[in-house]
């Protein structure tokens, strides 16, 4: 039979070491999916060149979004910045891809850990599994590196500091969000708001102005001098098309009203967020933290941002699961012994919902038992044939076939964007999903440069290489 202290040492003990595995997990399957040549997006790329900016001291040049592009211009993302010494001892886009697992590994240890101080060791277990395989996560990982993956430590240790009510520790570790990305300002201040309500009030007060004194700073002032249209790249996404400011006022409560609703992907989206929590987190004023995520998503005019997939539920995860938590919490002090009852179930309900979802979505779990993933491309020997004919230094247009394996030492341009450079090689997958794919690089090439020649070194299952000559 185990002592006390056995027990406590080991209630200490179990969220690092399942920090450990989830950390191992999805480090090895993103790796994974880097070595094998899989296309993800090219956000792993951006930030690779971004990354690289900082660990040579100078300004986060990404010549992805156009030849000397700062990418200060388009996100406000300085906090990537900490990661510039390890990418300086391993300059590879491996090295974001285990930062991002360790970030995640290291939050799910946070919730784990405070879950078993507020719950008990059995619920706050399986609060902290859930948490670790939750869709947020596992769709963030899946998409390359991004840089919610530094949002998602400060929000569980926010969390955290919020539910033993230190209110100076929660502003402390919430403050960093402001240099993550511009619209974490609005998070920021939800959490003031939280704290306010919750007694908080002389730091909530200051997250409140903090919060939207950033936002604006940044999305006003910072990004439009930064960028070359002189403005926040993102404003046409609620002004143009069919965004909701684009009929005014008018435009605005109509979108509003029908966001939740319409089109029935957002439903879905909705229901799901709630169902990982059991709807729980509705409990807890600490969920209000998710309203600027889904209310940036939803109001906007871009369909991916709608659904499950891709990086943007990342940062509601450490929201969602400290309301949990605190949800339990108010449940059991609450006098309804039907909701007493239910809490009581609620992070076994949790975990298998959590379970569920991997086994139903094409998440990146699912993946660790699939034969695939661990075995070599089919077109890796093509794929090693065409970097290779692309010497270091270089300077190169690409698609996304092999974009994230051209950035570590070449300077890489999205193809049909480098102008004025004109690229020592040209670089295409012709398997990569275009409707139009070139059948002769060397002659695509000159099209969009026109005045240069160029030839055709490679072309070896999809991938294409092209050389300037002239």
């Amino acid at each position: 039979m185990r002592t006390g202290r056995q027990r406590e040492c080991w209630g200490r003990t179990m969220p690092w070491l399942w920090a450990l595995v989830l950390a191992l997990a999805y480090g090895a399957v993103s790796v994974s999916a880097y070595l094998r040549y899989q296309v993800s997006s090219w956000d792993l790329a951006i930030f690779t060149q971004a990354v690289a900016g900082y660990a040579d001291l100078s300004a986060p040049v990404v010549d992805l979004k156009g030849a000397g592009f700062n990418v200060l211009g388009d996100h406000f993302s300085p906090l990537l910045a900490v990661l510039a010494p390890f990418y300086r001892l391993w300059p590879s886009p491996v090295t974001l891809l285990v930062a991002q697992a360790v970030l995640v590994a290291f939050s799910a240890a946070v919730v784990m850990r405070l879950a078993v101080r507020h719950l008990g060791r059995g619920a706050g277990l399986a609060v902290g599994i859930a948490y670790g395989v939750s869709f947020g996560l596992q769709s963030g990982v899946g998409a390359g590196f991004h840089e919610a993956a530094l949002a998602v430590p400060l929000l569980a240790l926010a969390g955290d500091a919020y539910l033993d009510r230190d209110w100076r520790r929660c502003g402390l570790w919430a403050l960093p969000l402001l240099l993550v990305k511009e619209d974490l300002g609005l998070t920021v201040a939800a959490l003031g708001v939280v704290l306010v309500v919750s007694g908080g009030r002389r730091w909530g007060a200051g997250l409140l102005v903090a919060g939207l004194a950033g936002f604006w700073l940044t999305v006003g002032v910072v990004i439009p001098r930064l960028n070359p249209d002189g403005s926040y790249p993102y404003w046409d996404r609620f002004t143009g098309g069919d965004g909701p400011l684009s009929d005014g006022a008018t435009g605005l409560l109509v979108h509003t009203a029908s966001a939740v609703v319409l089109p029935p992907v957002k439903i879905e989206t909705l229901v799901v967020t709630l169902l990982v929590t059991g709807a729980l987190a509705l409990r807890s004023p600490f969920v209000l933290l998710a309203v600027p995520n889904l209310a940036e998503r939803f109001l906007g005019d871009v369909s991916y941002y709608w659904g499950l997939d891709f990086h943007y539920s990342m940062p509601l995860m450490p929201v969602l699961f400290v309301a949990l938590v605190d949800g339990v919490v108010r449940a059991r002090r609450g006098r309804l012994r039907w909701l007493t009852a239910y809490a009581a179930h609620v992070p076994a309900l949790a975990v298998a919902v959590a379970l569920a979802l991997t086994l139903v979505q094409p998440l990146l779990l699912r993946s660790l038992a699939e034969p695939a993933t661990w075995r070599p491309s089919e077109r890796a020997a093509a794929a090693k044939t065409a970097l290779a004919a692309v010497p270091a230094r270089a300077s190169v247009e690409s698609d996304l076939g092999l974009l994230e394996h051209l950035v570590t030492d070449r300077q890489v341009y999205w193809l049909g964007d480098a102008a004025p450079v004109v690229p020592d090689y040209v670089v295409v997958d012709r398997r990569v999903g275009w409707e139009r794919a070139p059948r002769n690089v060397a002659a695509y090439a000159q099209r969009l440069h026109p005045g240069a020649r160029y030839e055709r070194i490679v072309s070896a299952a999809g991938y294409q290489v092209a050389r300037r000559v002239g």
